[in-house]
């Protein structure tokens, strides 16, 4: 089922980092911004309430401190001098909730939990708020235990509550809350502050004085709506430069890409992704991947050159072999058996050698659970080794066990024989020792020994020197190769050197098994 192409180019759009990065950034700043603005608010509310609370209580403070004041026979709350009543709305009332005086134009309150006139029900809770070790203004005897016998003592003769004023006196704590109030006709919020006083008769009553919130929520709404209409402005902004600078950050990341998918659809290892002139992750990328290509290029060289190495030399034998079948079926009684037999030997040892150099390249790994003595083991391939033409003489000390692969390491010996017999003169000599935590193989002869300069080209696969190029003698330049790499399989090193009597000398160092 074939997708829309439209679906396929919007998934690719916004399943990119580019993508992701801006919209997870605005995603981001927007909680931020959110949450910085409702602190804003809840602080620009907080204040402002405080200075309505301020301006309310000095209100009512003003009306109860004339009200302590007055003498006790010409106390008239008809008289009193109140504030204007649409910046301070007040009234006065008894215990009881009885008004007693309110501001000219002031026809209700309401929602400040202080009961109105006529009112005999308790503050409704929650009906505004309360001023810290403040408690809600009463009207009732029995709800706060006022003084109505104007003697100190509550009805029922206790003590009087420790904060209700004195005679003449006005209230040490003041009770706030919110609500609305009419003043000619027009309703508005307000903050009220609700304080006791005491006049010199001994009466109390409670002075409830408010100030307009009409400014307080002017500035929170103004706030407010500047701030949402900022944000989407503020949240754009973000998401344009976050995208531009992944952007720019991610371009050379797409060079990368464009110049990885190029060298894929032309095969040729040999081109290079750019590098950036910076030194940030991807530049580093950019050199990891041209490394990583540079080991692919010399892999893929590598195995051309043993491709075609094992052609030429498997050619050879092959040739030889179907020649002398071809005259042998011609002419019985010109076929050389032995030469036929020689050359199917060499092929076989050519294939055993490109199927062990193959299985190396693989990665396959020797057993480390095998424990064995090399020195048993060098004892055993010399004593098998009897058509060799120079004798080999051995010389194994004890305390040589190694861990690994017995068949491969017998293997690297027999190689090391091998070409020691090619190269000898006289004498071949081995040896297996304990050095510190290394076992110690090492293989000489008395032939001309390797030149310095080609003590590690040896090692390469299907070389040979100059004075080894016959291939009568049956090398393929594979025997040292493939010792190497068994040897670092075993975690191990060969290294090619000069004997004490000039000829050559290879030394295998492997870690002892303990």
């Amino acid at each position: 089922m074939r997708r829309p192409v439209g679906r396929l180019v919007g998934r690719r759009r916004f399943g990119s980092v580019r993508a992701k990065a801006s919209l997870g950034a605005t995603a981001v700043v927007a909680v931020a911004l959110v949450a910085a603005g409702l602190a804003v608010l809840l602080s620009l509310r907080s204040n402002l309430t405080e200075q309505a609370d301020r301006q309310a209580d000095r209100a009512a403070r003003e009306v109860a401190l004339d009200i302590a004041s007055q003498v006790p026979d010409r106390v008239a709350y008809a008289d009193l001098e109140l504030p204007d009543e649409e910046d301070h709305p007040v009234r006065v009332t008894d215990e009881d909730g009885r008004l007693l005086v309110a501001g000219e134009g002031l026809e209700r309150i309401s929602g400040t939990g202080v009961r109105a006139a006529g009112e005999r029900a308790t503050a409704r809770p929650g009906a505004g708020g309360t001023a810290s070790g403040s408690r809600q203004a009463e009207g009732d005897d029995e709800a706060d235990g006022r003084d109505r016998n104007g003697d100190g003592r509550d009805g029922d003769g206790r003590d009087g509550d420790d904060d209700d004023p004195a005679v003449g006196e006005i209230g040490d704590t003041t009770t706030y809350g919110s609500g609305s109030a009419t003043v000619d006709g027009d309703s508005a919020d307000y903050r009220f502050a609700t304080i006791e006083a005491t006049d010199r008769a001994g009466e109390t009553v409670l002075v409830q004085a408010g100030a307009p919130l009409a400014d307080r929520q002017s500035a929170v709404r103004t706030t407010g709506l500047a701030m949402l209409a900022g944000l989407p402005v503020l949240l754009l902004v973000v998401g344009g430069v976050t995208w531009l600078m992944t952007r720019r950050a991610l371009r050379p990341v797409e060079g990368i890409r464009r110049e990885l998918a190029a060298i894929t659809a032309s095969e040729d290892l040999s081109r290079r992704v750019p590098e950036p002139a910076t030194h940030d992750e991807v530049a580093r990328l950019a050199r990891t991947t041209n490394e990583t290509l540079t080991a692919l290029e010399a892999s893929v060289e590598r195995q051309r050159r043993f491709v075609a190495d094992a052609s030429h030399e498997l050619r050879s034998p092959i040739a030889s072999l179907r020649t002398q079948l071809e005259v042998g079926e011609a002419h019985p009684a010109l076929l050389d058996v032995p030469g036929a037999v020689a050359d199917t030997v060499r092929l076989q040892r050519l294939a055993a050698d490109l199927l062990l150099l193959a299985r190396l390249d693989a990665g396959e790994r020797p057993v480390r659970a095998a424990r064995f003595d090399l020195g048993a083991l060098a004892h055993e391939e010399v004593s098998q080794r009897t058509a060799d033409r120079c004798p080999v003489v051995l010389d194994v000390r004890p305390g040589a066990e190694v861990a690994g692969s017995s068949g491969q390491l017998a293997r690297v010996l027999g190689n090391l024989l091998d070409n020691a017999q090619r190269h000898a003169a006289g004498s071949v000599t081995a040896s297996v020792r304990r050095s510190g935590a290394t076992v110690v193989l090492a293989v000489a002869d008395d032939g001309p020994g390797v030149p310095e300069a080609e003590r590690e080209r040896v090692f390469e696969r299907f070389v040979r020197l100059d004075d080894a190029r016959s291939r009568d003698d049956g090398g393929a330049g594979l025997g040292l190769a493939i010792a190497r790499d068994v040897a670092e399989r075993h975690g191990g090193t060969l290294t090619a050197g000069r004997a004490e009597r000039g000829g050559a000398l290879f030394e295998l160092r492997l870690p002892a098994a303990d």
